[in-house]
This record gives C-alpha cells, structure tokens and sequence, in this order.
C-alpha cells in the first residue's frame, strides 16, 4: 500500500470521527471541561505558589533548589489526571453510541467518577516519568535532549490506547501502558494518515476561523479581536481533540471485535495491521 493511499485511509476514518461528534454534538463539552479545568486548578496552584515565594517569580525555579521538581510533577499529575478524567468519560459516551444507547455528558462523567482510581494511580505513574525526563533533559546536553525527544515519541506511542485501557481493563498503571504498548506492536499501520489528517483538518479550521474573528472584533477593538479569535481558536482544537478520541475509542474497539458504526471496518482493519 502506497502513502497516499494510506493518507486517504486515514483521512475517511477520521472524517467518519466528526461524523459520529456531528450526531453527538455534546462530546465536544469534555475537551472544553478538560482544559476549562486545568486552567483553574494550575491557575489556583501557581498563586499559591507565586505567594510563598514572595510574589518573585525567579524564586519559584531557582536554580538549585529541589522544590523545583514540585511544580513539574504537579504539573503533569494534573494535566495527565483532568486529560484521562474527561477523555475516559468521552470514551465511555463513546461506546454507548457504538453501541445504540443513548449518550448523555451525565452517563461519560458518572463512569469516569468509577474509574477515578485507575485514572489517579495513571496520573502518578505518567507524572513520574514525565518529570524524571522533564528533569533529564534541563541537565543533559543537545545529544541528551534529541535522545529524550525520541524517548517522548516512544512514550506518546506507546500510550496511544491507555485511555480505553484504563477505561475497560483492571490493569495497574504499568499493566495499562505495557498493554497499550502491545496493541500498538501488535496492531501497527498506517496511523500516520489519520494523524495528518487531523492536523491539517486543525490547521485549515484554526485559518478559517481565527482570522475573520479576529478581523470582526478588531474593527471595535484589536482586544476584542484578539479574544473573539481565541474563543474561535479553543473551539475548534476542542473539535479535533473530540473527534480524535473518537477515532481512538473507534480503532480500540475494532482490535477487540467489538462493532462500530459509522466506521467502515475494512478500513480499520487496515489502520492497524499485522506486521
């Protein structure tokens, strides 16, 4: 199979993913809850600790110091914790279309209000090792770096269905990526096209949407310009980020035999083949 097959494939299985948000239009919340969340909480974290070191923000990450490593994990415990809460609900809503039930935002966040554990023991286990690189990396030279940006693809790989996994499966943090990892190894192919797909898909909205707003409100004010922009900017990374767990839930579900409609099967199968 030729790239640009492979591109076309991944490009009518992701368009297939806004098919099903397009008739689900409230999965979109979960994005927009996601990082409205996050916000708030790095938000609150940062003026604690923006007060206790004497409102002097060169004091926060002096060098030296070990109570910089704090923020970092704190950092990524949240990001990695409020990201899983919310796409494992959007998951589950997910499924239930797949399904024929009905898909309620009170059904998504209910289930992952049951699975609030295996989420926190994911968020701390994906935390500790973002921060062991995290802390690699601001103390190894260029060569270091290249090699942990390789390591981050890896992990960024390797994790591609820990949501699903920590959804569905009674694994340990370690069980859920060393599971996710194997359904890669055992499932690769042609994810390449899908990836690009959304991303242009992105990019082209962001176009599209970003600059008549900003044109709009700047004929009032460039700070409404620049805010209405924004607002289009959010909604439209809300969107993609929405429709690419949809894509995840989809392909998740065909490796484990499960139906999925509005997808054509045959070219999932080939998305993720045998090697």
């Amino acid at each position: 199979m030729n790239f640009f097959t492979r591109l076309s494939n991944g490009w009518n299985i992701s368009m297939n993913s806004f098919k099903v948000l397009r008739e689900n239009k409230q999965l979109v919340i979960f994005p927009i809850l996601s990082g409205f969340s996050m916000m708030l909480i790095l938000g609150s974290f940062f003026t604690i600790l923006l007060a206790g070191a004497g409102w002097d923000v060169e004091q926060i990450d002096a060098p030296g110091h070990t109570v910089s490593i704090i923020p970092i994990f704190f950092y990524y415990l949240v990001n990695y914790f409020v990201v899983v809460f919310f796409n494992t609900a959007l998951v589950h809503c997910t499924r239930l279309y797949f399904e024929g039930e009905e898909v309620t935002i009170e059904k998504g966040l209910r289930y992952a209000f049951s699975r609030i554990g295996a989420i926190l023991g994911w968020a701390v286990f994906a935390a500790t090792v973002g921060t062991i690189l995290r802390l690699l990396e601001k103390n190894t030279g260029w060569i270091g770096r290249l090699l942990l940006g390789f390591i981050g693809i890896i992990w960024s790989v390797s994790t591609f269905f820990v949501v699903p996994v920590i959804a569905y499966e009674n694994q340990t943090p370690l069980g859920a990526f060393k599971r996710s990892a194997s359904l890669m190894r055992n499932k690769w192919g042609e994810s390449l096209g899908a990836t690009f797909s959304f991303g242009l898909v992105q990019f082209l909205a962001i176009l599209a949407v970003g600059i008549p707003l900003f044109l709009i409100g700047a004929v009032m004010h460039i700070v409404i310009g620049i805010a209405l922009a924004l607002v289009g900017i959010l909604i439209v990374m809300a969107i993609i980020s929405a429709s690419q767990m949809i894509f995840v839930s989809a392909v998740y579900h065909n490796i484990n035999g499960d139906p999925v409609k509005h997808f054509n099967q045959q070219t999932i199968d080939q998305l993720f083949q045998e090697k």
